[in-house]
């Protein structure tokens, strides 16, 4: 008894393509062939076939299967890395559906990070897109810092988002005079504001590089000036550290923005 290409695909669920493939690669041995030329698969391919369909349904790679052996061999060790790479695929899976029923719950935008999903309706696309640049550079005791500094927004946060870009010196002061106080109170209930970038994992100088060019980018002449001033008056109350983390969903580590 002898089955084509054909016969052998239709019996064991897979297709001729796969058959040819496993040919490729080593896994199925190439049968004899008839006097016509044609393949002659007999009873040990269709039972290594199976083998190999059935690793394959169980999350082995092509690459693994022959490391996990014929039939009549136990590849435990190997049976055991499986079972532990399924395990890890499972726990990312339901780490995912958790993420992802957070975001359904409060509506939130994918690509925020799920513990900023209860405020990111109230986040500007701006405030968004740092908040993405800073979740580069944070440590994960920092993004927690920083999330409950933003969940407490203030009056100022809103005049600091709506300043348009021709805002007059005057202006400016104002805004950056009421921003003051309540920058300072933030700083001395998170003192991690105060220089956010020291416990980055990426070090310091990299985070408040990066974390100066976002705030650069992103903020219009008239917040850079607010920011600037702000500097300004904190270090004349004493303040000496010269970053500025809080104004909407947004920071500027230490700063730097008047030399952007």
């Amino acid at each position: 008894m002898a089955w084509s290409t054909r016969q052998l695909a239709d019996l064991a669920g897979s297709t001729v393509k796969a058959i040819r493939h496993y040919h490729e690669i080593g896994l199925l041995d190439v049968p004899e062939r008839a006097a016509n030329g044609y393949k002659q698969y007999k009873v040990q391919h269709l039972i290594r076939l199976m083998q190999i369909k059935r690793l394959s349904d169980l999350g082995v790679p092509l690459s693994q299967v022959a490391a996990m052996g014929r039939a009549d061999e136990e590849p435990d060790e190997a049976i055991r890395v499986l079972d532990a790479e399924l395990e890890a695929t499972v726990e990312r899976i339901n780490r995912v559906r958790a993420e992802l029923a957070v975001i359904l719950r409060h509506r939130a935008p994918m690509h925020v990070p799920p513990e900023f999903a209860p405020l990111s309706r109230k986040l500007s696309d701006t405030q968004q897109s740092l908040l993405m640049v800073y979740s580069t550079v944070f440590s994960e005791e920092g993004m927690e810092e920083f999330r409950q500094m933003i969940a407490a927004r203030d009056d100022t946060d809103d005049e600091f988002d709506a300043l348009p870009p021709e805002a007059d010196d005057a202006a400016v002061d104002r805004l950056a005079e009421r921003m003051l106080p309540v920058v300072r109170r933030l700083r001395e209930k998170h003192p991690w504001a105060k220089d956010p970038a020291a416990d980055s994992p990426r070090g310091a100088e990299l985070a408040e590089n990066t974390m100066a060019h976002a705030v650069a980018e992103f903020y219009n002449p008239a917040q850079l000036r607010v920011l600037q001033r702000l500097n300004i008056l904190l270090e004349q109350t004493a303040d000496t550290n010269d970053d500025t983390l809080r104004h909407g969903a947004a920071c500027d580590s230490r700063a730097d923005v008047d030399e952007q």
